[in-house]
Formats: structure tokens, sequence, C-alpha cells
């Protein structure tokens, strides 16, 4: 039997398809109804009070830093083991970005690490973490959080890999990822290869009602549309007009915004695919459980995702020797395998702005042996026994 097996993949169903025809048929094919009923939906799905759908995850970053303030002179910490949009958001406002080391166990942001940057430091230096649930796993918020609040900071909770993880709090409760009660706001992606794939597409979650006005504002030029918001009364009176009651095209650009919409018929392919996130969420736990039970004893594993409880499973990653030769010998059998990730401070942009190799040890010898295996709802049990199969091959050689 011959195999082309992506290291990741959406599905796309009949009832995708239907949502998605039915919205091109409808009267809106943006602004209209299908994105507010989908940022329903998603709150309702992470436990947040307020959900805001953009075009991708990386206009929500983008957004978020807007919302929170950063600008020239604002130093933010976040993890080098991510994309690289979780530190470019900073970038696009003028901030800077400080990187801090991954706990190499989890392959997640390390709170010592950030610890001490803080405690190198006056207060007052740093505003905020970006903390990334990188390939799924959650980081434990109510740990960054209780830090943020002895350093006044905000966090960004960056959630991409992980809509429907969680983590146990110190009360024995889930937490589930991007639900707002430790963040300022969290962010997640719809891009095809993530759990709900809306071709493009992200959404921002958060439990503050000012901020959620903020980026609803934001998200579309800057413009507000609401009678209370108004602070521009005196234009009318100047053209002998009320200064008390606006008419109904009036509406005021109050901030510098940007035209991070999502279109409807994205909202109904993304509403279509959450109504079944939780059973894909199930099959990649079970992806995931076999891969760890193939090679939990394999001496040629230096480590692995492994199984853990809440995590959602983005990723499936293994460390290994000789990385590059097994990444090869994979494709050489049509196993597309990816790394994930170059680390972000050693970029030649962020090269540029003075990190260099040694700043991140743990991030550094992460990256020199991990390797993301094939993970995605629809991989079969025989393309992952043939994707196990080749591993053992190229180490038994």
């Amino acid at each position: 039997m011959s195999f082309s097996i992506p290291y990741g993949k959406q599905n796309i169903t009949q009832e995708d398809i239907d949502a998605v025809v039915e919205a091109l048929k409808a009267d809106y094919l943006t602004q209209g109804p299908r994105i507010l009923e989908f940022e329903k939906a998603f709150a309702n799905y992470v436990n947040s009070k307020y959900a805001i759908a953009v075009s991708n995850g990386t206009a929500a970053l983008h957004l978020n830093a807007l919302a929170l303030g950063v600008k020239k002179g604002t130093k933010v910490i976040t993890t080098p083991i991510t994309f690289a949009a979780s530190a470019n958001c900073v970038r696009y406002c003028g901030g800077e970005v400080v990187f801090a080391d991954i706990n190499p166990d989890t392959y997640l942001l390390d709170i010592n690490a950030v610890k001490k940057l803080l405690e190198a430091s006056p207060k007052g230096t740093y505003s905020g973490i970006i903390p990334v649930d990188f390939a799924g796993r959650s980081v434990n918020l109510e740990a960054f959080k209780k830090l943020a609040d002895e350093y006044d900071l905000w966090i960004i909770e960056d959630s991409c890999h992980s809509p429907g993880g969680y983590f146990i709090d110190s009360k024995g409760d889930k937490q589930h990822c991007g639900n707002g009660k430790f963040a300022d706001l969290a962010i997640f992606s719809f891009h095809p290869v993530k759990h709900i794939a809306s071709g493009e597409g992200g959404m921002i979650t958060t439990n503050d009602e000012a901020l959620y006005k903020k980026l609803m504002a934001l998200r579309t030029h800057g413009i507000y549309k609401d009678d209370n918001a108004y602070t521009n009364s005196q234009m009318f009176a100047s053209a002998g007009e009320s200064d008390t009651t606006y008419p109904g095209w009036y509406m005021e650009m109050q901030d510098l915004g940007y035209n991070y919409r999502i279109t409807d018929f994205q909202s109904a392919l993304g509403l279509s695919q959450l109504n079944r996130a939780e059973k894909g969420l199930v099959r990649r736990k079970e992806i995931a459980a076999t891969y760890f039970e193939n090679f939990r004893n394999k001496d040629f594993i230096i480590g692995q995702s492994g199984v853990v409880e809440g995590h959602a499973y983005h990723l499936y990653i293994i460390e290994v020797n000789k990385r590059l030769e097994l990444y090869n010998f994979l494709r050489e059998h049509n196993i597309y395998a990816q790394i994930h990730y170059i680390p972000t401070h050693l970029m030649p942009y962020y090269r540029q702005l003075g990190w260099d190799e040694g700043d991140m040890p743990n991030a550094e010898n992460y990256y020199k042996h991990c390797i993301s295996l094939p993970m995605f709802p629809t991989l079969t049990n025989e393309e992952q026994s043939f994707v196990i199969s080749k591993i053992n091959d190229f180490y038994n050689g």
C-alpha cells in the first residue's frame, strides 16, 4: 500500500461544504450574522465571556498588543519556541521583545526563567508576558498570573495550538485555554492544519468588557458605531444640527485600527468545524497515546510529547539524534514530518536586534533534536503504523 502523509491536514466534510454554500447564498458575505454566531459558540466552547473573530491568528495577536498599549519602549517577554508571530506582534507596535528560555520537559515558557528576568530589573521594566500553549500543551496560567500580578504585568495567552486544551489548577479544577480567568486576552488560529479550520481566521477571547469593546473597534479601522461611545458631538452643533442626537448613518474613527475582519462564509465553516471539535480532539489523543506507547522504551528517543492531561495535541513531537537524516528518510517514504520551530531569537531579524546562539540553551538544544510527526484526526491506524515502522526501520538500520 502506498501512502503520502503530511504532518497536518484539514478535514472538510459535506456538512462543512453545505454550511459554506448556504452562507454564500445568503445576504451577507462579510459583517453578517454568522460571525456573531461563531463568536458566541466559540466563547461558550472555551468558557470565556467574549470572543472577537478576526482575519487570522497574527491579526489577533497584533490587535491584542494594540489594545494593551504596546508602544515604543514597552518590553514584553515571550518564548523562542513558537511561530514568529507571537513575538512579531510586539514589534508591530514598536515594542521590545525579550525572550526567556523553555522548560526542556514541557517545551513551554519556563516560569523560573521569566522570574529571573523580572527579578534582575526594577519593577516597571516589563509590561507583559506572552506564554504559548505550544504543540497543544497548556501553560499553567495560574502560576503565571500570580507572577504577573506581583510585577503588574498583563498576559496574552497564545492558544493557537490548543483549542479544547486545559490545565488543572491548584483547586483541582480544569482551566480551559482561552477562558480568560488568568490571562487578559487569548488568541486562536483557524489555519487549515489547526483543530478548527476556516481557511484563514482567528479568534480573540477575553472576560474584560472594556478590552472587548476596544478590540471590536480596532478590528474595523478603529471605528465606533455606538451612541454611548461618541465624542464628536460638536461637529453637529457647528452645522446647526442637534448636539445630543446622532443620525443613524453616523460613526466615529477614534483609534488607528485595521481591517482585520473575517467573512461570513469563513465563520460558517469555522462554526461547522467547531461542532465536531471534541470528536477531533478525542482522535488526536488516541494518536498521541499510540505514538507514546510505541516510543516510550526506545533508546533512540531523547524526549517526546507523551500522554499529558489537558494536552490538545496540535503536534506530537519526538526528540531524536540524527534528526536531519530521519527527516530526509521519512520524506523518501512520503512521510512529510515537520520541524517546530526554529528558535525565533535565531531568526536573522532578531539576531540583528542582538540575540545570538547560546542565549536560550534549552530552546536551542530542543531545536537540534525535535521533529513533529503526522498528527490529524483523519490519520488512519494503518498510516500511523507505517510512520512508526519507518522510524523504527531508520534507527534499527
